[in-house]
């Protein structure tokens, strides 16, 4: 019960991106086509899965060295970094659409806060390796989740003839990303 309300909670009640605006830009920049939100998701997902397992084990190596506090930052970054690199070498290879689709943002991923804020919050919270795992796919999930469903609203809005010309572009994306964590909140009070 403990594992689902983790996921619960970084899926739908403290999702990273409507509660906390993390990883906003490429959230603001990828969300405009829903495939590119899905391979952005996708990407993610990888990323910040493997970088909380790699950084699981780093943190427990650090605090037996007795350097964590020196240390941790630096080395997350790292791990992210390279995971990053990983995934853009990849997909140039393998799904060069892809890759050419979602142009400066993959490589914003890796500063993208949202990958560095799980690996912070497997510390902070002290959670054991299937918390990690369970946390770090459920916020990248998340991520997933509210791109997908605002790059579907986004499309929709932009072929909206009857839009006022202040509110098109990016004014109506941020009313938008507004509302929808308006309407996310509602899952912020449920507890298992």
């Amino acid at each position: 019960m403990e594992l689902f309300s983790i996921a619960f909670a970084a899926l739908l009640g403290s999702n990273i991106i409507l509660s906390r605006f993390l990883g906003i830009c490429p959230f603001l920049g990828v969300s405009k086509k829903t495939s590119n939100a899905v391979g952005m998701g996708i990407a993610l997902i990888a990323v910040v899965t493997l970088s909380a397992i790699i950084c699981f084990f780093l943190d427990k190596l650090l605090v037996a060295l007795g350097l964590a506090s020196y240390l941790e930052l630096i080395v997350f970054i790292l791990v992210i970094a390279s995971f990053v690199q990983l995934l853009e070498f990849f997909l140039k290879r393998f799904i060069p659409s892809l890759y050419k689709s979602l142009g400066v943002y993959l490589p914003l991923i890796t500063t993208n806060c949202v990958v560095l804020q799980v690996c912070l919050d497997l510390v902070s919270n002290s959670y054991n390796l299937l918390q990690t795992l369970v946390y770090a796919v459920s916020v990248a999930a998340g991520y997933m989740l509210v791109i997908v469903i605002f790059s579907h609203i986004r499309s929709r809005l932009d072929n909206t003839a009857e839009m006022p010309k202040p509110f098109k572009g990016n004014a109506i994306a941020l009313i938008t990303a507004g509302l929808m964590a308006m309407a996310f909140i509602c899952f912020s009070g449920f507890s298992f």
